[in-house]
């Protein structure tokens, strides 16, 4: 697993590095998705979360939910434009498990995506996130995790 300046970014799912965002493909065709440690570190702890409704559409770029943070509030923004399949319903009773377990227990939704592969083909693997993630936190001037 890499570990940029204390942040963990798990080998195994995809990243959106720009918007802080991590995807995994679920077996049913779904993907899942959440923010990433980095994501997490920067907005401080995680008091509420507003995502869309099942059902509902998500356009590329566009949020599938509404992060709000002692220091924050803003979207989640999904590389992936479909339809909201689920909702992690323990996040909006628990937001803190965003922060918590960012990669577990507190993933933000599951979408039913419309082209799934050319968003694939554009998103980093975290086998090479890295070199990627520690140039944007240099340009951002980001310490890193605790």
């Amino acid at each position: 697993m890499p570990l940029v300046r204390g942040c963990n970014l798990p080998d195994e799912l995809l990243y959106d590095v720009d918007n802080h965002i991590w995807f995994t493909e679920l077996s049913d065709g779904n993907v899942r998705l959440g923010m990433t440690a980095v994501a997490t570190a920067l907005a401080g702890q995680v008091v509420a979360v507003t995502p869309k409704k099942v059902g509902r559409s998500v356009d590329a770029g566009k949020s599938c939910a509404t992060i709000e943070s002692g220091k924050w509030v803003g979207p989640a923004k999904s590389a992936a434009a479909g339809e909201v399949a689920a909702i992690n319903s323990a996040v909006t009773a628990r937001p803190a498990l965003i922060n918590d377990d960012p990669y577990g227990q507190g993933w933000l939704v599951e979408i039913k995506p419309s082209d799934w592969p050319s968003v694939k083909e554009a998103l980093t693997p975290g086998s090479a996130v890295a070199a990627k993630y520690e140039a944007k936190m240099q340009a951002d001037g980001f310490q890193g995790c605790k």
